[in-house]
């Protein structure tokens, strides 16, 4: 069951009645069975790998509750870490770490018969394990009591609207919103409905679209090259941004709709001016968990300067396995360690260009040049997140400047089979992301619903309708997943 189906409508709105309509002491008990029937519905035998981590964690966490020093909760700790790392790596990097040893001791000329498990990775492995893992550190380190209430836990894991997808939520902001009771709120409600259907937007009318492009490009990228090339990597940019934040937007709405806050996830990435900055406006539950259990504890930026850039460069590495067990991902991971090494480097170096060059003189100009350097960079980086190999990526790299003279030809666009063959598909899209690059720019505080309920009232209906409109005509339903679903 996928957000963008008739399905999940249907089942929200199910879901969603009879949470108002039951008395209060009951309604995380429906919020609990509603989740594990939403998490079933892809692969009805992995809920007993959520069940297993809620059992894990809690038990966890309890017994450290009772403990007075971390010495003594360390134990409870490390068993929490093990089971919850241990079937991460078994269900999603097994496979992964034993065909990589294979191939080296296959270039060894070495024998190598340990066979691969070939599970189905979990939708949304990734992001519970990474909450359970939050919660059990938490309550280790005394910032989080433990949850005595297993129902509520077993909730906060497996809340549906952020099963999935994330954002990865935290136990202290969460958990305490169980004990509150909402009443329906007409405007709440409507306002979790309105971010929703922006959601739908982005997933439905801009990202598949753009994808049924970018997918032909990339699946086949040696038939292609120059502009061609460079599109597909652009559109790709825009395809995952409008992909996951449209995800995030209906899971943040969806849980308005019910009385519930959830941490914003994006905040304009394409806009930053910095690397540094790109990574705190975007994935930022993500960013922000590797922050506070890995980057803090690492040392940040409080050690040795040759460490600290260890830090910054070791974090993204593992930021990039995250996503994926494949070397396209931790090349992409890599990529952006060493963009923010490099850009520590050269802070001091960068200041006096901007003055020599008057730059710092023209703020506006300055910070165009910075915006448009930083989207290019993560394009970049992004060619190897979205290739089917590293190959494949550096393929495209090397041909992204060949070719350039047939764009100037007037039948370019009919001799190019990708043009002429999703032409609806890439002019829906660049229109979209018109809209898109309009909206972001208008949204600098808050976001989209609060910005168009500022406007007059003639204003706001016709927004609304015309996204409504866009996502009936050319949206598509249900035939593709989000992409951050295979994580």
């Amino acid at each position: 069951m996928v957000f963008h189906s008739v399905l999940f409508l249907f089942f929200f709105a199910i879901v969603t009645a009879l949470f108002f309509a039951i008395p209060y002491r009951f309604r995380w008990a429906l919020l609990l069975i509603a989740s594990y029937i939403f998490y079933m519905s892809s692969k009805p035998i992995y809920i007993v790998l959520i069940i297993v981590l809620t059992m894990t964690s809690y038990y966890a966490g309890l017994q450290m509750g009772r403990l007075e020093t971390k010495s003594k909760r360390r134990k409870f700790l490390i068993f929490a870490v093990l089971v919850n790392l241990g079937l991460l790596f078994v269900f999603k990097y097994y496979d992964f770490l034993n065909h990589s040893l294979y191939g080296v001791f296959n270039w060894n000329h070495l024998s190598y018969e340990v066979p691969s498990l070939r599970l189905v990775l979990p939708i949304g492995v990734s992001f519970y394990t990474f909450k359970s893992l939050s919660y059990a550190i938490d309550v280790y380190r005394g910032d989080k009591r433990p949850e005595k209430h297993i129902g509520y836990f077993a909730l906060f894991l497996a809340f549906f609207p952020q099963l999935l997808a994330g954002p990865i939520e935290r136990a202290a902001r969460f958990l305490p919103q169980l004990r509150d009771k909402f009443d329906f709120d007409s405007e709440r409600v409507a306002h979790g409905l309105k971010l929703m259907l922006w959601g739908f937007f982005q997933k439905m009318v801009i990202a598949d679209n753009l994808a049924v492009f970018v997918d032909s490009v990339y699946s086949s990228p040696a038939q292609y090259q120059g502009f061609t090339l460079l599109a597909a990597a652009v559109f790709y940019s825009f395809q995952i941004y409008c992909d996951f934040s449209g995800y995030s937007d209906i899971a943040i709405g969806a849980a308005q709709v019910m009385g519930f806050t959830t941490m914003v996830n994006f905040e304009r990435p394409y806009f930053s001016k910095s690397l540094p900055e790109f990574w705190r406006r975007w994935h930022i539950s993500l960013s922000s968990w590797f922050r506070d259990y890995l980057y803090i504890p690492l040392g940040g930026n409080r050690v040795p300067v040759p460490r600290w850039y260890f830090n910054l460069f070791f974090v993204l590495l593992i930021c990039g396995l995250w996503h994926g067990a494949n070397w396209t991902f931790v090349v992409w991971g890599g990529l952006h360690g060493f963009y923010l090494v490099v850009s520590a480097l050269t802070h001091g170096i960068r200041g006096k260009f901007h003055k020599i060059t008057g730059l710092d003189q023209a703020p506006r100009l300055h910070d165009s040049i910075k915006t448009l350097v930083t989207f290019s960079l993560v394009t970049l980086a992004w060619i190897f997140f979205r290739a089917d190999s590293n190959s494949d990526a550096l393929h495209i790299l090397s041909h992204l400047l060949r070719g350039w003279q047939d764009v100037f030809q007037t039948d370019f666009l009919v001799k190019n089979s990708v043009w002429s063959t999703f032409k609806f598909e890439w002019i829906t899209g660049v229109a979209s992301i018109g809209v898109l690059i309009l909206v972001e720019a208008g949204t600098r505080h808050g976001n989209i619903v609060e910005m168009i309920s500022a406007r007059p009232i003639w204003i706001r209906w016709s927004a609304y309708y015309f996204i409504l409109l866009s996502i009936l005509l050319f949206g598509s339903f249900g035939t593709k997943q989000f992409i951050y679903f295979q994580f």
